[in-house]
């Protein structure tokens, strides 16, 4: 493998602990969370997409309706500096001023990728599905991030928490994957095939820049 240039991230349940934002839709549905959780990590473990949660506990639900209804309401989807993983700035900093360049890469909303902005993390890029006009895992998704890191694909490392949307699609388009072991997915998803082809498994961010600086020693200069 070539030495790492750029490093891109996903950020929900990889730079962002999304507990609040799940118990938020809970207490909107007037769920018990455990309850919320309980399904929701069922859905998972399944294999399926995420949002059959809620049709699972509400059949017929819409998602759009319900998020109007909710910013309408004064409780629209949004997080802060709290909801960061501790170890989230503290990594990105180390591996900007190591001189990587760093993005964010992720399926989000227009909304969530301007408070990412107002948030002033250390990266030089950040893209959303909203604001690139794709999505994970779309292979358009992962040529944008390769563009956007300005080096061949195999000097880039994508990281982030899901096997089935973050690193098989980043493997196939010649990425090279680290795998963050947290949030649902990290813990409930098991492909091995494509665990096996990650270049770093992690339990948290604090041990990336140490293991992405011990590789690239590894591989000269």
């Amino acid at each position: 493998m070539a030495r790492i240039e750029a490093v891109f991230f996903d950020v929900g349940e990889t730079l962002v602990d999304e507990t609040h934002y799940w118990w938020a839709w809970a207490d909107w549905l007037g769920i018990a969370r455990h309850t919320f959780s309980a399904v929701f990590g069922a859905v998972i473990a399944a294999g399926k997409d995420h949002r059959e949660t809620f049709q699972v506990l509400r059949p017929g639900f819409d998602l759009a309706v319900e998020r109007e209804r909710r910013a309408a309401a004064g409780q629209p989807e949004i997080f802060a500096e709290e909801n960061l993983y501790r170890d989230a700035r503290p990594c990105l900093r180390e591996l900007q001023a190591s001189g990587f360049r760093i993005g964010l890469a992720a399926n989000q909303t227009a909304q969530v990728e301007q408070i990412l902005k107002a948030l002033k993390l250390p990266v030089d890029v950040i893209g959303t599905s909203d604001g690139w006009g794709v999505s994970k895992p779309s292979p358009g998704f992962f040529d944008r991030v390769i563009e956007e890191a300005g080096v061949a694909a195999s000097s880039v490392l994508y990281v982030g928490d899901r096997l089935d949307n973050d690193i098989r699609p980043a493997q196939k388009a010649g990425i090279a994957t680290a795998l963050v072991r947290r949030g649902p997915w990290g813990h409930l998803l098991r492909l091995p095939e494509v665990e096996d082809r990650c270049q770093f498994r992690l339990d948290g961010l604090a041990e990336l820049p140490a293991r992405v600086a011990t590789h690239n020693a590894e591989q000269g200069k």
